[in-house]
Order: C-alpha cells, then sequence, then structure tokens
C-alpha cells in the first residue's frame, strides 16, 4: 500500500485553474499531451458542465491516476433504510415544521448509512431542485466508497470533525465549516472525534457559485480567497472493496479491486472545497430597517429564471446589530420561497426556545413565520439606541424556489415538534385605535 495520508494541504481560490501533484513529474507541461502521462498513469477527464457551456462556467479538471475510473465490476441495486429522493410520498404541508435534533445511531453507522432524508423537491432526472438530508454517524467508512451521480453534496457539519477522502485530495472539515463535494467525485468519510452529525443539501440543479454583489460592491460576504481545495493525495492499495453510486434516485453497488482515490496528480477547476463560515462578511443595516435577507447568501445554484436560485445557502453569523428605530430580529415574513434551517451552534436571535443546535425547522411557501412571542417582546421593548452584538451562534437555511416536500420518515420522526405553532400563540392583540 502507498498513500500520501500524512501531506494533506489546501490551494486557496474558488474556481480557479489548479494544478497539484503528489508526485513530482507527473503533471504534463508544455507541449506533452494529457493522454501521454508520465510514471505509467493514466489520463482521465472529469466534467462537471455541458463541454459547450460558457468559459467562466466550464467546469473539468484532468486526472492522472494510476488505474482509470471504468474499472470495476457492473453495479446491481442496494437498497437504504433511510435515504432517498421520494419526494412525493407524503401530502407537502403549509404548516410550520420543526424538529428536534435526530438522535445518535446505537449500532455502528458510518457515513453513507446514516444519512436520512428530511424532504426536498425535484429531481436529478429534472436536473433542478434540491434533496435535503442529514447524517448521523459513529463509524468511519471503511471498504467502500460513494460518489453521488445525481447532484454535488453541500456537507454543513454540526457535531463531530469529518476528514473526506477524495479523488483529489483530503478535506478536514469540522464545525463552522462546510465542504462541497461535486456531482461524481469518489470519497470516503473518516470521523476523527469517533461521532458526527450534520446536514446535507444535495443540489440536483447548476452548481454552486459565489453570488454577484451587485451594490455591495467587492468585498462583501464570502470572499473567494477563503475557500481552500485540496492538493493532490492518492492510495495506491489492491483488496476487496465496495463502490456505491447513487444515480436517479437510488442507490447501487459495485466490486472493485482496488481503491479509487488513487489520482496522484490533477489540474482544473472541477474540484471539491471547504470553506470557513467564520470568514463571511457580514454585512448590514446601520440606520434603520432591514436588508433582505439575501445579504447573508454565501452559495447560490442557478435556476433558468434570471435572478431566482435553484437553492441558496445562507447563513446567520454572529454580527452586531445597530439599526435605531427598528424591530431588530429578523421580521414576520411569508416568502414565495422555501426555507429549511439548522442551527449548528448556540441560539438563533429569533427564538426563545425549541430550535437547538443540530434541529431544523421547514417553512414552506406563503406559510407565515418569524419571531416567537417571547423573542418579539424582548426586542419590541430593547433600548436601539445601544448596538447588540450577537455572538457565539451560527445558523444556516437552504432556500429553495420549490416547495420542500418533507419525507413520510420526517413527517413520522418522535424528533417532529406537534406543538410549534404553540411558540406564536402567545403574540397578544397591541392594537389601539385611539392610541397616539
Amino acid at each position: 500500500m502507498t498513500h500520501t495520508d500524512d501531506t494533506r494541504g489546501y490551494q486557496t481560490g474558488f474556481a480557479n485553474e489548479f494544478a497539484t501533484e503528489a508526485v513530482a513529474g507527473v503533471l504534463p507541461t508544455g507541449q506533452n499531451s494529457p493522454q501521454r502521462v508520465a510514471k505509467g498513469l493514466y489520463a482521465e477527464q472529469l466534467t462537471g458542465s455541458a463541454f459547450t457551456a460558457p468559459r467562466h462556467r466550464n467546469l473539468r479538471s484532468w486526472l492522472y491516476r494510476i488505474r482509470p475510473a471504468a474499472q470495476h465490476s457492473p453495479f446491481t441495486e442496494l437498497a437504504h433504510a433511510s435515504f432517498h429522493n421520494r419526494f412525493d410520498e407524503a401530502p407537502a404541508t403549509p404548516n410550520q415544521l420543526r424538529w428536534d435534533p435526530l438522535p445518535m445511531p446505537e449500532a455502528p453507522t458510518d457515513f453513507l448509512d446514516g444519512l436520512y432524508t428530511m424532504g426536498g423537491n425535484g429531481g436529478p432526472a429534472e436536473q433542478a431542485g434540491v434533496g435535503i438530508h442529514q447524517y448521523l454517524a459513529n463509524r468511519s467508512m471503511e471498504g467502500r466508497y460513494f460518489y453521488d451521480a445525481d447532484g454535488e453534496l453541500l456537507i454543513v457539519p454540526q457535531q463531530g470533525r469529518l476528514r473526506i477522502r477524495t479523488e483529489l485530495g483530503v478535506l478536514d472539515v469540522a464545525p463552522l465549516e462546510i465542504a462541497v463535494v461535486p456531482r461524481g467525485v469518489r470519497f470516503l468519510v473518516e470521523l476523527p472525534d469517533g461521532q458526527a452529525r450534520g446536514y446535507i443539501a444535495e443540489n440536483f440543479g447548476a452548481p454552486l457559485h459565489l453570488p454577484d454583489l451587485g451594490p455591495i460592491g467587492a468585498n462583501g460576504l464570502a470572499h473567494p480567497r477563503d475557500f481552500l481545495t485540496p492538493v493532490a493525495a492518492y492510495e495506491d492499495l489492491d483488496g476487496d472493496f465496495a463502490l456505491v453510486a447513487k444515480f436517479q434516485g437510488h442507490l447501487w453497488q459495485a466490486a472493485i479491486g482496488h481503491s479509487p482515490l488513487d489520482v496522484v496528480a490533477w489540474q482544473g477547476n472541477y474540484a471539491p472545497y471547504k470553506y470557513d463560515l467564520r470568514r463571511f462578511n457580514t454585512i448590514g443595516s446601520i440606520a434603520v430597517d432591514h436588508p433582505d435577507p439575501s445579504i447573508f447568501t454565501v452559495l447560490t445554484s442557478a435556476s433558468d429564471t434570471p435572478g431566482t436560485a435553484n437553492m441558496d445557502f445562507v447563513i446567520f453569523p454572529p454580527r452586531w446589530l445597530v439599526a435605531e428605530h427598528t424591530f431588530r430580529p429578523p421580521y414576520f415574513h411569508r416568502n414565495v420561497a422555501s426555507e429549511f434551517m439548522g442551527l449548528i451552534d448556540g441560539a438563533y436571535d429569533a427564538k426563545a426556545g425549541g430550535f437547538v443546535p443540530g434541529g431544523s425547522s421547514l417553512h414552506n411557501c406563503m406559510s407565515g413565520h418569524g419571531p416567537d412571542a417571547a423573542s418579539f417582546e424582548k426586542a419590541s421593548h430593547a433600548d436601539t439606541s445601544k448596538p447588540d452584538h450577537i455572538t457565539g451562534t451560527m445558523a444556516f437555511m437552504f432556500e429553495t424556489r420549490k416547495v420542500i416536500r418533507p419525507s413520510r420518515q420526517a413527517l413520522a420522526s418522535p424528533a417532529l415538534q406537534g406543538d410549534y405553532y404553540e411558540c406564536w400563540r402567545g403574540l397578544k392583540k397591541h392594537f389601539d385605535p385611539n392610541a397616539a
């Protein structure tokens, strides 16, 4: 066995043209054709966009590997107890929904076995929409590797670190960081802390990218330099392994006689990456009222409608609230978009209780939501001549243009809070037509 586990590293930038080699002299240079590779390696191109996509949206990487990805036995269908794309198995509901953290498994469960579908919309055949899942694991993946042909995976750790070994290198990801594994990239997940829990958006649509900034200017929100892409790291390992693929909403498994993480060098712009959410340059009002919540967008997946995302990934990080003569927490609202929200750390400023780290909520299209009664009363009597520094928190939202249809298992879960609606029951009538 040969591997490069102890040489993990990163390259900076978002969607840059990278070149990295774990063995010197492998990357073709000058007039050397990428099809004629040094040291007996195979050249293989991994393409994440249409060949004719505009240059700034064209995604591909050349991989120089020990064996081509085509070398494995035929796939057979593999059942999974809780991970799927069946978004039509229960009626979509306009009710506001909220879940406690899902319990950690008692039996040995790796990242793949621990995937649990909360809901979603669209699908891989449509090449639009998003699947929303959680993962709950207590052991590392051993002897098998996974790739998702249906969509890219946005992984949001909430508890426990992940070591994601991919074909193109290693990502070490902790809570308050995110990782994105592009469609088709093979990987396995190890658990340095013994167990892990988090959230996943399975994006069936256009690949995630940084949003345009418009009047915000050049320096707000997430900056390309803070995104990290791995350097080449490979395994030269023979044995009896399993390669698991997700294809058209189903899992498939094939026997493979070697590690598929055998890419010795690669060059291109189609690669996994990570980002530290604490580096987000949060902006907000310094006068009155609220800018739109789109100011918290980290990544977006475009749709076929200009200005309307297939999916946005939004965060609510620590920040100063300084707007005067206004109500500072998120206001009551109803959206044409649908929102799945999770809490990574701390407390959310629009909820006094019930929404805890590891939990989640769903507010679908035009379902009213906003601060609970206790948060409203507290904020309504706050002295807005003084700033409020929100610390020790990190919430996020997967926002989609289509209704999020919860899975049957999520609706039947004991973690579903049947009394969530009660948090608004205490809102009092204050209207007085004779008041000054």
